[in-house]
């Protein structure tokens, strides 16, 4: 029997294949516009064939955000890879196990205990290990601030003098998921910039090397306006888009190529509600677009071909079971969904939704046709 989105079993992780192209296109131009190499962040779609078609060469570069994912990309031979989160001493031997396997793999430190550590673990080993110093340009997560620029040199001489390798700088601008305007955009892109740049000035200025300086979020990276002083970028979401960043407003509806199909599994007329057999299990519960000016629920609904049902949301995510309402306010029309019927259901955050599937179905057109199953990994 032919696999399509009408014989699929659902819950099922759908991809469009045409918009995942059209979005990696976009990114690439912004990015080479600007006069930056690109390092891709594979921590979104965790899967071989979709890195392969995010890097520039089989080898890489890549960004992840787990050692296993270091591994499973090191095995399908990607060589050149940033692991992008603080690292902790006892992922040392798993770092240089993957370097030892010929990798090319460089960390991560935002303390002067965790750059000392990884120095005394390079010496030990007789390998030096390539750490970049994490940058906090933002107030949103870990990292030494330009504030702190004589912290930021004294990480910098203990990896350099203490036997690891200063591989450079290195910031994620995630307040800028919290942006709203193109003006507010290239605001944060701007800070981001900025905050690392001049972190690499200080350690430059103290007889440090800093061969890379590197920043990344899918919203700065499509709205920066100057790079200079900046060296490379990195981004994940992109690959996808999600209703937050069409929220933020980085990108449209349907500029979405993930969705999860699901199957009606009866109705509530006097409630207004359409069950389906996605809950929470496959959707996640992200809730990241109640924090914006328009809430989407659990998810967006639109047809087989992907056309949005007007103001049809998941309002409500059990484990295994969704409900289906308009939103609240609306003037539209329930849809006449029966018992069967499939939808498909974008997702807000599309890490977290496709975190909950082991298999990408990849969908070329309108015509419903499954023209490829990958593969994709979860675990640390």
């Amino acid at each position: 029997m032919e696999l399509t989105l009408a014989t699929l079993p659902t819950p099922a992780l759908v991809l469009d294949d045409h918009k995942m192209g059209a979005n990696i296109k976009r990114m690439r131009s912004a990015v080479r516009a600007r006069k930056a190499s690109f390092r891709p962040h594979l921590k979104t779609a965790k899967s071989v064939p979709i890195a392969r078609r995010l890097m520039d060469s089989p080898r890489g570069p890549a960004t992840v955000s787990t050692l296993l994912e270091a591994e499973q990309f090191a095995a399908a031979g990607v060589t050149d890879i940033v692991y992008a989160v603080g690292i902790t001493p006892d992922k040392l031997p798993r770092v240089v196990a993957l370097r030892q396997r010929g990798v090319d793999l460089s960390i991560l430190v935002d303390s002067l205990d965790a750059a000392q550590a990884v120095a005394a673990y390079s010496r030990a080993n007789g390998n030096p290990i390539p750490a970049f110093i994490e940058i906090d340009s933002d107030g949103h997560r870990a990292g030494l601030s330009v504030r702190e620029l004589d912290q930021v040199v004294a990480v910098g001489r203990a990896l350099h003098d203490g036997g690891a390798v200063l591989a450079g700088v290195l910031t994620h601008a995630g307040e800028s998921y919290f942006a709203r305007g193109q003006a507010a955009l290239q605001t944060a892109a701007d800070g981001e910039r900025d905050a690392v740049v001049r972190c690499a000035t200080a350690l430059r200025a103290a007889g440090l090397p800093v061969p890379v300086v590197s920043v990344g979020a899918t919203p700065t990276a499509l709205s920066a306006r100057d790079l200079t002083g900046v060296t490379e970028v990195r981004a994940g979401v992109f690959v996808f888009f999600d209703l937050v960043m069409a929220g933020i407003g980085v990108c449209g509806i349907d500029d979405i190529a993930l969705s999860v199909l699901a199957t009606v599994i009866g109705t509530r007329t006097d409630k207004g509600w359409i069950l389906v057999d996605a809950g929470w299990m496959a959707m996640s519960r992200d809730r990241g677009t109640a924090a914006q000016p328009v809430d989407q629920g659990y998810g967006v609904v639109t047809d087989l071909e992907g056309r949005v049902y007007p103001d049809l949301i998941m309002t409500t995510a059990n484990q295994e079971q969704g409900i289906l309402a308009l939103r609240p306010g609306s003037s539209a029309s329930l849809p006449p969904l029966k018992l069967g019927d499939r939808v498909r259901i974008l997702p807000n955050h599309a890490c977290a939704t496709a975190a909950q599937h082991q298999h990408y179905h990849v969908v070329a057109g309108n015509d419903g046709a499954i023209t490829e199953v990958w593969d994709r990994f979860s675990g640390w």
